[in-house]
């Protein structure tokens, strides 16, 4: 099963990149009034493959002066960390890698070892824009994790669960008649939209658009792109790297774009199932057990869970071309005295509002 969803997962990502680097230029040229690409292929829609194709083929130049060791690894290291992330992401019920009781937890902490992987980018070229572009992306992720992960805390909150499985079959046609957190409507047999997180307790709002923004800043997304400042830093921490080992930090980035978009789908917008009522049960089912329909469920849950993920990878797209890049100042003072004092309060607020549940 480890290979199937190592290849799986591997696969999904490659194509993902292509498309989405396509749509990105697509929506910058939009929103900017442009064409966006329209030479390689029929509308430009080969452009990424070319650019991929240029890529690999460009010479791996390594700096004299630098730490050749340490530059070579970290791309990789980078890229599998955010990839171990997938692991313990199912894209369908039964389908998941390593169906982990603790599979947020470990997200989480792995996903987390990408900053040793950014140090050894910045300290390994022995550039002074690599190193300063590595510093500021290494404060940001620390400082935004902490918010972060009160996000994640409110949600077990309520789910009373750290598996993402748990949390998927939480927002189907369920047992439990919650509707805007009041007890006495029963919606368990409406489903749909109305059994998602964020409409059965709707303190979860606010607490999945502070969840989608501090995504943006563990992405290195605009406005939060800083370490890649090219008014002042050139290109950041890869400023020095060039052909396959670039390549691999920029499929690293909208990995992680991809990975942040499923958590918000499964911990708030009902994961694989219909945002439409009455038809949104998909039962868990085993693997192996070949039953009837069961090809079927795993179609449907795959295109819901696929049209949920690229709406909000949507989003970050269209926010990059949107609002102008903070200040190092800026958004340490956004995460300091703003992300994380609100960040306490929700959790506060969700531990009030699940024990006057229980009670």
């Amino acid at each position: 099963m480890f290979v199937w969803a190592f290849l799986l997962t591997l696969t999904v990502i490659l194509l993902y990149a292509v498309v989405v680097v396509y749509a990105e230029r697509k929506a910058a040229a939009f929103v900017q009034d442009r064409l966006g690409p329209l030479e390689v292929g029929p509308k430009g829609l080969l452009q990424t493959v070319a650019d991929l194709l240029k890529l690999l083929q460009k010479e791996d130049i390594i700096p004299n002066a630098s730490d050749k060791i340490l530059f070579r690894l970290a791309p990789w290291l980078i890229f599998i960390a955010i990839f171990c992330g997938f692991i313990a992401l199912p894209w369908a019920p039964g389908l998941v890698g390593s169906d982990l009781p603790s599979g947020i937890f470990m997200i989480f902490a792995v996903v987390s070892l990408d900053v040793i992987g950014l140090f050894m980018v910045g300290w390994g070229a022995n550039n002074k824009y690599a190193l300063f572009g590595a510093v500021r992306s290494i404060a940001q992720i620390i400082s935004y994790e902490i918010p972060l992960g009160l996000c994640l805390l409110a949600v077990v909150t309520f789910t009373g669960t750290l598996n993402l499985q748990e949390i998927a079959a939480q927002q189907a046609l369920h047992s439990t008649s919650y509707l805007f957190g009041i007890p006495a409507v029963d919606v368990s047999h409406w489903g749909g939209i109305f059994a998602w997180n964020i409409i059965r307790f709707p303190v979860l709002i606010p607490v999945a658009i502070l969840f989608f923004i501090t995504t943006l800043a563990e992405c290195n997304r605009a406005p939060f792109d800083i370490p890649e400042a090219e008014s002042e830093l050139v290109a950041g921490f890869h400023t020095e790297y060039s052909g396959f080992r670039f390549g691999m930090l920029f499929l690293s980035e909208y990995a992680m774009m991809l990975l942040v978009a499923l958590l918000l789908v499964f911990l708030f917008l009902g994961a694989w199932h219909s945002p439409l009522p009455n038809i949104a049960a998909i039962a868990l089912c085993d693997w192996t057990s070949g039953a009837v329909g069961h090809w079927s469920a795993i179609a449907w849950s795959v295109f819901w869970l696929g049209i949920k993920t690229m709406t909000v990878v949507f989003w970050q797209i269209m926010l990059r071309w949107t609002f102008p890049r903070l200040r190092v100042d800026q958004l340490m003072h956004l995460c300091w005295k703003l992300f994380l004092p609100l960040s306490m309060l929700l959790v506060l607020t969700s531990a009030v509002w699940k024990w006057f549940l229980i009670a």
